[in-house]
């Protein structure tokens, strides 16, 4: 069988590129084919087909259970550090039973009481920073991106399991998306060898080991204590019942937690690290910004900043221009169909490309350049905006993660003046399984504001 538009590149070499620069690899590709194109990729069983165009994303998507199937076996890449029973792995009805479990904790009203914390955190963590000094913005939101996870997801806020899961999370993370060498351990299984603590895929199964047995044991205390005035999302999950009235395991939470740091922690921290950048690197954006972020007066509610529609439009437009996933979660033709006007068959496995989507001229023109405008002016189809992926497989977590991101940007704008101490284009780099600033955003904090203004006080503010 001919798939559609083969690169010509060898594969090794294609291979090669996709792991060291996946961003080069994506657009060299395009130029040649911008809708579909063939290529031999590690992870996937080699042989994957790209799609770019939005008609046949969106035909892939509306019939995302019968002409095409999202396997949890092709997200095996993540299974050293979901576990096998991650949503991310299921398939089916199984699939569907887990997300119906999932969502009420992760949406709606629920983000009310999360709103002060994230305000405080963002706060607490952005005053320890050093008037005039340089620091990677990338570095501080994950630490405020940790922080949202250890208390709104997790419900700690003290004690000696908090500290331990403070400190083992980012050293596991840094493990393997510290750099495209490291990422490589996850994209090639044949890496994975554990000689020992010392050697990087030993000292990452020893942290995966070590959180799994604090979530295990934070599990059986909540179990004992049955709290149910506690808001945090693991509680929630734990009180959550599908239609035969049945709870998660203890081994299903455990691998949902890990979920979470996974997709919630290095995601969501790009994604706003992205945003200090565009928005101090264009004057214009930032004066706008402000403005809007006055009409708020001088206790906005949390869920009127996440309702702004400038705020809303230059996130929309961060997570177009640089989309921390590069493509949504991969699809398996079940049956013979035509994409594109290409003939496909059972067993071929496509890849809908959310950063080739995102640069398309005819979608976004001037794609290169960042104009939150552009959200303002025309509604995009979930085919041709998908940051979060579509389908059956959308993030479970979107409603959490713009929420944090939106509110984490307001409450550093209104009580911060920054600016970037590095003013060279930031590049596109792999950090494991996403792409994220090579330099990591040097900015530098020029004032603190004396009379901040702050959030209104929720009558349930804690996560505890």
């Amino acid at each position: 069988m001919q798939l559609p538009n083969p690169l010509k590149t060898p594969s090794w070499l294609q291979k090669l590129q996709w792991v060291t620069d996946p961003v080069s690899f994506m657009e060299r590709a395009a130029r040649q084919y911008p809708d579909i194109f063939t290529a031999e990729l590690v992870g996937f069983g080699n042989t994957v087909v790209f799609v770019n165009h939005p008609l046949a994303i969106q035909q892939i998507f509306n019939n995302d259970r019968k002409t095409f199937a999202a396997p949890g076996e092709f997200n095996k890449t993540l299974e050293p550090l979901l576990g096998n029973s991650s949503i991310l792995m299921l398939d089916g009805d199984n699939h569907k039973r887990r997300r119906q479990l999932l969502m009420p904790s992760l949406h709606g009203d629920r983000m009310r009481f999360y709103g002060q914390l994230i305000y405080d955190l963002t706060k607490k963590i952005l005053n320890q920073v050093p008037i005039n000094k340089t620091f990677l913005a990338r570095n501080i939101t994950q630490e405020i991106s940790l922080q949202v996870i250890i208390q709104v997801v997790f419900g700690l806020q003290q004690g000696e399991r908090y500290q331990q899961i403070q400190r083992l999370i980012p050293a596991m993370m840094s493990e393997l998306f510290a750099s495209p060498l490291n990422s490589s351990f996850l994209l090639l299984p044949f890496l994975q060898k554990n000689l020992g603590a010392l050697t990087p895929w030993g000292r990452f199964l020893r942290q995966r080991q070590q959180i799994a047995q604090l979530l295990y044991a934070e599990i059986a205390e909540r179990r004992q204590q049955d709290d149910a005035d506690r808001t945090d999302i693991l509680s929630l999950l734990m009180l959550a019942r599908d239609e035969a009235g049945e709870s998660m395991t203890d081994r299903e939470l455990q691998d949902e937690l890990m979920s979470v740091i996974v997709a919630g922690h290095e995601t969501t921290a790009t994604a706003i690290a992205w945003g200090l950048y565009w928005i101090h690197r264009q004057p214009e954006v930032y004066e706008k910004l402000l403005q809007e972020l006055d009409t708020l007066g001088d206790s906005p509610d949390p869920m009127n900043i996440f309702r702004l529609p400038y705020l809303s439009a230059i996130c929309n437009e961060i997570l177009r221009i640089n989309p921390v996933a590069i493509f949504s979660l991969p699809r398996v033709v079940q049956e013979p169909v035509k994409l594109l006007g290409h003939a496909l068959e059972p067993g071929t496995v496509l890849l809908n490309c959310i950063y080739l989507t995102h640069q398309r001229e005819d979608l976004y023109p001037q794609a290169k350049q960042f104009k939150p405008e552009r959200f303002l002016e025309r509604q995009f189809s979930p085919y041709e905006f998908m940051p979060f992926g579509g389908g059956v497989r959308v993030c479970i977590g979107q409603a959490l993660a713009l929420f944090e991101m939106k509110l984490v940007l307001a409450t550093i704008l209104l009580n911060y003046k920054l600016s970037l101490a590095d003013l060279r284009q930031e590049r596109t780099q792999r950090k494991g399984v996403v792409l994220g600033p090579a330099k990591g955003v040097k900015m530098l904090i020029k004032e603190r504001y004396v009379h901040p203004k702050s959030p209104m006080t929720i009558a349930t503010t804690s996560a505890s």
